[in-house]
C-alpha cells in the first residue's frame, strides 16, 4: 500500500491517501421512516422534520429519498472529498439505498477487493463501499466493515430495511415501532420530532439510571424509543422486524500464549494500524490531550505521520488540585504539538450544564460531561475533526474498580464471619461508600450477578427507597441482565477481569462515555475518532490474560509498557486523573445555583416520581461530610434537569 503524506503547518492539516484515493467522511445524522405493514405511503414532512431536527450534526448539507413505503433522510458534516458522495446514495439500478453516519476505516480494501469481482465505482465514498458490499455479501457486509458506523440499509427489490450500529457503539441508532411503522434516527429528538404531547417516562429505565450513571441499550428513558445495542442489527422485511446481535466476537484465549515482550509488540503494531488508518482528513484535525499516559501515546504515534499537531485541554486552574491544565501542556511541549487550554470556572457551570442536559437527550450522570461540552466547543472553533485518546483503560484495566475484580477471589475465599466482621467495620467509615459497595459486590457468588453489583453505583435496596410507591414494577433494577442477554455465553472462556470488561466494552462504554462524547461533540459539528477502540486492538486485548493487563495492584501494564517506548519517566509517573472535575466539591459547598435549588423545590416534577424528604435528606448527609452521596445527588440533579428541559 503506497502512502503519501503532507502538511501544512499553519492550517494544521494532513492528508493521508490510500491506494490515491481520497473517500469522504460521514460524520452527520440519519433517519428515516418505513411503514412495513400496510406500505402506505410516509409524509415526506414528517421525515423532512425528522432531518431538521439532526441540522447540528449536519450543518454542510442534507438529501432525502422516498419510495412508497420507504423515507430516509441525511445532515451531513463534511469532511473529506466535499463535492462528492452524496447521500441517501445507491448503486446505479437504485435497487440499494444507504443513509451513513460514520466513517468506514478499510474502505481502500474493501473498494479493491470488490472492484476485483467486476462491481464499478462511481464516487470515491466509502458509502458506495457499503452498498457493493451488501450486493455482494448481503447481511454478511457488517461482518467486513472495520469503522464506526450508524447506518440503515434499504433494499428496494425485497422491501427490506436494514439498521446496523457498529461494534463497540461509537455511533448510536435510536428507533422506534409502533402500529406497523418503524421510525430511526442517530437522535431522540428527531424521532419525537413527529409525536405529538410530552414523552412517557419509563421509571425502569431511571431506576438504572440511578444505579449505573447511564441506561444500557436497548432501553432508554422515553417509552417506546429504543437504541441499538452496540453490534446488533435491527432487520425489518415481510412486515416483520428483527433485533440480532451481528458482532458475535467470543474471546478465547491464545494458545499458545504470545511472551510479554511478543504481546506487547503486536499491541503497538495494531496501535499504530489504528492511528494510521484514522488520520484521514481534508480539514484540519487535532487531538483532545490529557496530561495522562493513553492521549500522550497518542500523540507520539501521530508524530510518525506528521508534526506540529494542534492539541487541546480543557482544566479548572490552579484552585483545583487535580487539573490537568499544565501537565497537558507539558505534554505537548515534549512532544512538539501546539496545545491550547481552557479554563472553567464555577460560575460557567449553570449556564452549561443546561446546555449538557438538551445535547445529551438522555441522562448520563457523569460530571466530566459537563467540561466536555465546553472542550468541544472550543476545539471546533479550531479544527473539525478530533482524535481522543478513549479504551485504554476499558480494555486493559484502568480504574479501581478492574483491580477488585481481578483480586476478588481472595476476598471471597476467606472466612465468610472473618468478611462479615471486615463489612461491618468498614460501615462505620466516614465518606466511604466505594469501599462498602466493594465489599458487598465482590462477595456476590454468582458471576454475572457480581459483574451487576460490580457496576453499580448504589444498592439496589438503596436507589429503590428513593422512589415512591406504585412507581416501580418488581424487579426493575435487574432489567441489566436482560440488556446482557446474550453476552455470557460469549465470555466462556474468559478469565474473571477479562469476562467483567467483556460487558463494559458492550454495555457502560458506549451507553456512557462514548454516548455523551458522541453526542456533545456533534452538537459543535465535531467528529470525534477513537483509535484505541479500533476492532483489531479489541479483538486482541480481549485474549489476553489478565495477568498482562494488572499485576502488583497496578493496571494497564502492558499498556504501559508500550507508553513506555514513546514517553519520558515525567509522563509515565504522573498519578492517574482520568477527567476529572472539581464538582464534587462545589456541591458541597453548596455553589450549584440554580441547578442545586431545583433540588429543594418540593413542587418539581421529579417529585412526580421520588420521594421528596428521602432526597432532602440525601443532600444534608451529604453536606454533613458523615457520608459521600455525590454520585447519586448529581444523577439526581441531571435527571431533574432532564424533566424540566423535556417535559416542562
Amino acid at each position: 500500500m503506497v502512502v503519501s503524506c503532507y502538511r501544512e503547518s499553519s492550517k494544521n492539516r494532513i492528508r493521508i491517501d490510500f491506494l490515491s484515493q481520497k473517500k469522504r467522511q460521514n460524520m452527520c445524522g440519519i433517519c428515516g421512516q418505513f411503514n412495513y405493514v400496510e406500505n402506505s405511503p410516509v409524509d415526506v414532512s414528517v421525515v423532512r422534520a425528522m432531518a431538521r431536527a439532526l441540522s447540528h450534526r449536519g450543518p454542510d448539507d442534507e438529501g432525502y429519498h422516498f419510495s412508497g413505503s420507504i423515507g430516509l433522510g441525511f445532515r451531513r458534516l463534511s469532511i473529506i472529498d466535499l463535492e462528492g458522495g452524496h447521500q441517501p446514495m445507491s448503486d446505479s439500478e437504485e435497487t440499494i439505498w444507504v443513509v451513513f453516519n460514520g466513517e468506514i476505516y478499510n474502505f481502500p480494501e474493501l473498494r479493491v477487493e470488490l472492484e476485483s469481482q467486476g462491481y464499478i465505482f462511481r464516487t470515491k465514498s466509502d458509502t458506495e463501499v457499503i452498498i457493493h458490499g451488501y450486493k455482494h455479501w448481503d447481511d454478511d457486509v457488517l461482518q467486513h466493515l472495520n469503522g464506526i458506523f450508524g447506518l440503515a440499509i434499504w433494499d428496494e427489490r425485497k422491501q427490506k430495511l436494514i439498521l446496523a450500529r457498529d461494534r463497540l457503539g461509537v455511533k448510536p441508532v435510536y428507533y422506534k415501532i409502533q402500529d406497523g411503522s418503524l421510525w430511526f434516527a442517530s437522535e431522540m429528538r428527531s424521532i419525537t420530532t413527529s409525536e405529538r404531547g410530552k414523552p412517557d417516562v419509563d421509571p425502569v429505565a431511571i431506576n438504572l439510571f440511578l444505579r449505573y450513571r447511564y441506561t444500557p441499550s436497548p432501553l432508554t428513558i422515553i417509552n417506546g424509543i429504543k437504541k441499538l445495542a452496540p453490534g446488533t442489527k435491527l432487520t425489518v422485511e415481510k412486515g416483520r422486524y428483527l433485533v440480532e446481535r451481528w458482532w458475535k466476537y467470543q474471546p478465547i484465549p491464545f494458545d499458545p500464549l504470545p511472551d510479554f515482550r511478543q504481546a506487547e509488540d503486536d499491541l503497538l503494531h495494531l496501535y499504530k494500524r489504528a492511528v494510521k488508518r484514522q488520520l484521514i482528513s481534508d480539514v484540519p484535525l487535532g487531538l483532545l490531550l490529557s496530561g495522562g499516559v493513553d492521549s500522550g501515546l497518542l500523540l507520539a504515534l501521530m508524530e510518525a505521520h506528521g508534526s506540529d499537531w494542534q492539541t487541546f485541554t480543557v482544566g479548572f486552574g490552579d484552585e483545583f488540585r487535580d487539573d490537568e491544565l499544565d501537565a497537558a501542556a507539558n505534554t505537548a511541549r515534549i512532544l512538539g504539538a501546539r496545545n491550547s487550554g481552557i479554563k472553567m470556572e464555577k460560575k460557567d457551570f449553570d449556564d452549561i450544564f443546561s446546555k449538557v442536559v438538551w445535547a445529551l437527550e438522555e441522562p448520563i450522570a457523569a460530571s466530566s460531561a459537563i467540561p466536555m461540552y465546553s472542550l468541544c466547543e472550543h476545539v471546533r472553533s479550531k479544527v473539525k475533526v478530533a482524535l481522543m485518546g478513549q479504551g485504554p483503560d476499558e480494555l486493559f484495566g484502568g480504574y479501581k474498580r478492574h483491580i477488585g475484580v481481578q483480586y476478588g477471589r481472595y476476598w471471597r475465599a476467606l472466612p465468610k464471619p472473618f468478611r462479615k466482621l471486615m463489612g461491618s467495620v468498614v460501615g462505620y467509615l466516614p465518606r466511604n461508600e466505594a469501599a462498602k459497595r466493594a465489599i458487598y459486590s465482590l462477595d456476590v457468588q454468582e458471576r454475572m450477578v457480581r459483574y451487576q453489583h460490580v457496576f453499580s453505583l448504589m444498592s439496589g435496596g438503596f436507589v429503590d427507597s428513593l422512589f415512591q410507591d406504585g412507581i416501580l414494577p418488581d424487579g426493575a433494577g435487574d432489567r441489566i441482565l436482560e440488556c446482557w442477554q446474550g453476552l455470557e455465553p460469549m465470555i466462556e472462556y474468559t478469565d474473571e477481569l477479562g469476562g467483567f470488561q467483556f460487558l463494559e466494552v458492550r454495555s457502560a462504554l458506549p451507553d456512557e462515555l462514548l454516548l455523551y462524547a458522541d453526542k456533545l461533540s456533534m452538537a459543535h459539528g465535531l467528529e470525534i475518532r477513537v483509535p484505541f477502540l479500533d476492532q483489531e486492538v479489541v479483538e486482541y486485548a480481549e485474549k489476553l490474560p489478565a495477568s498482562y493487563k494488572v499485576r502488583n495492584g497496578s493496571g494497564k501494564w502492558i499498556h504501559k509498557q508500550v507508553c513506555k517506548r514513546f514517553l519520558p519517566d515525567e509522563i509515565i509517573k504522573r498519578r492517574k486523573l482520568g477527567f476529572v472535575t472539581p464538582v464534587d466539591e462545589w456541591f458541597r459547598q453548596g455553589v450549584y445555583g440554580g441547578a442545586e435549588s431545583s433540588l429543594l423545590d418540593n413542587n418539581a416534577i421529579m417529585y412526580n416520581y421520588f420521594q421528596y424528604e428521602r432526597v432532602q435528606q440525601l443532600i444534608k448527609e451529604h453536606r454533613s461530610g458523615r457520608h459521600n452521596h455525590f454520585k447519586i445527588l448529581f444523577s439526581l440533579l441531571f435527571l431533574n434537569a432532564w424533566f424540566n428541559t423535556f417535559l416542562s
